[in-house]
């Protein structure tokens, strides 16, 4: 028992530590928060510590019997070890095209924009128009506003496309602007949690609880909803400066 579980120690601290430097240097750089929990992430980090910290150390415990010969031994393992490594490519590589580049403010809302958001197309304008917030391989998270064109026709197709489910102006680099430049019209789309509309009756309530908690005003007119892939947070502003005071989960 004692060969067993000291195969099993080793075998669940060096995967401890590949996926530790993994998802720390993914989560420093791109998924810090709100990106990690706008984009989703906990499914893909589940599945990936299920797979090397559960799985193939609990395999390696089976399979370490005192009397198997070492080249057998380490044939097994290094068995265990490839799966393990597909697994965790798998799961770099979604969380890697999955990361979040923008943070942005667009028509009444705010939205996370992550990697495969942005159509190659639309990157390949925006290089040509050398649009200077289009993103790059390197490119952390920023804060962008993301304003429909000023053409009336474009306008037209942008929120036609939008509404059928297809490309929108938050996936269009070429459209981007500063943040502060969009701070006027974002305090002019400040509203009150009663008047959002991403959240049910119960999240009002359960929002303007914590809201109060915090020591803000839950009524008054100062708020925006924050969308990702799963639910909606809360942005509470300053209403004078639009400065951001506060991001609330729902849950």
């Amino acid at each position: 028992m004692r060969h067993r579980l000291r195969a099993f120690a080793l075998h669940l601290l060096a995967s401890g530590i590949v996926l530790s430097l993994i998802l720390g240097t993914l989560y420093a750089g791109w998924y810090r928060w709100p990106g990690w929990y706008l984009a989703g992430a906990a499914t893909v980090t589940l599945t990936l510590a299920a797979v090397d910290l559960v799985a193939g150390p609990l395999l390696t415990f089976v399979i370490a019997a005192p009397a198997k010969p070492r080249r057998v031994l380490a044939r097994d393992v290094a068995v265990i070890a490839a799966v393990q490594v597909v697994a965790l490519l798998y799961g770099c590589v979604a969380l890697w095209n999955g990361r979040p580049l923008y943070y942005a403010f667009s028509v009444d809302e705010l939205q996370l924009v992550q990697a495969y958001d942005l159509d190659p197309d639309e990157l390949a304008q925006a290089r040509r128009r050398n649009s200077p917030l289009m993103p790059h391989w390197y490119s952390l998270p920023r804060w962008i506003w993301a304003p429909l064109p000023d053409d009336a026709q474009e306008q037209a197709r942008i929120v036609t496309s939008a509404v059928s489910g297809g490309s929108d102006v938050v996936g269009m680099p070429r459209y981007y602007r500063t943040w502060d430049s969009g701070l006027p019209q974002l305090r002019g789309e400040l509203r009150t949690i009663d008047d959002l509309k991403y959240f049910s009756l119960n999240e009002k309530k359960a929002l303007k609880a914590k809201v109060r908690a915090a020591g803000l005003d839950p009524m008054q007119a100062d708020a925006m909803a924050f969308s990702g892939r799963g639910r909606p947070l809360l942005a509470v502003f300053d209403p004078a400066t639009a400065t951001l005071k506060k991001l609330v989960r729902v849950d």
